[in-house]
This record gives structure tokens, C-alpha cells and sequence, in this order.
């Protein structure tokens, strides 16, 4: 019986430990697409979000400029790969992300 029971709060233990942990920009990030081409801290097809945020790191001008391209795509900032454009990301959505890149030490 004290097995069950330990076992029992071990499993309900794990299940209030997982939602803690999750970070909902990085699944905003995921289900956008954006974490085809990016990652957090290393470079894929495109620049690390650390990097973009290093980059602008003082730049006022630098969330409206990235929502921007985000939803625009562009070309030229970290290279000739092409950024698609995302359209289809809302914008309120888009200005999460921006935010959270931004915030990427």
C-alpha cells in the first residue's frame, strides 16, 4: 500500500513538474514554423535568437524592424539565405515572438 501511494505521488509529482517547465514562446516559435530555419543558441539556415538579439542588443528601433521582417521576409542581414516571409503569423503573435527573441541573452 505505501508503494501505491508513493508511486502515486511521484506520477502527480512528474504531471505538475511538466507544464512548469514548458515555455510557451518556444511553442509559439515551433507551431509558427520559425524553428525550421532558427534555434535559441546555434545557427541552422538562420541566425541563433541569441545572435539576433545580441546584434540589436541597444537598438530602439529593433522590434519594429524585426516584426517587419518577420512578416515581410528579407535577405542581406546574416547572409543571401532568404527569410521567408510569414503572413501568415498573426501579428500579435509576431510581436511575441520579436519580444521573446530580443529578450534571448
Amino acid at each position: 500500500m505505501k508503494t501505491r501511494i508513493a508511486l502515486a505521488a511521484l506520477a502527480a509529482g512528474g504531471c505538475l513538474a511538466t507544464p512548469a517547465a514548458a515555455d510557451p514562446n518556444l511553442d509559439l516559435a515551433t507551431k509558427s514554423g520559425c524553428m525550421a530555419c532558427h534555434a535559441v543558441d546555434k545557427k541552422v539556415v538562420g541566425p541563433s535568437y541569441k545572435e539576433v538579439a545580441a546584434k540589436y542588443k541597444g537598438d530602439k528601433g529593433a522590434q519594429a524592424k524585426l516584426e517587419k521582417k518577420v512578416k515581410e521576409g528579407g535577405q542581406g542581414v546574416w547572409g543571401q539565405v532568404p527569410m521567408s516571409p510569414n503572413s501568415f503569423v498573426s501579428d500579435a503573435d509576431i510581436k511575441k515572438l520579436v519580444t521573446w527573441v530580443l529578450s534571448q541573452k
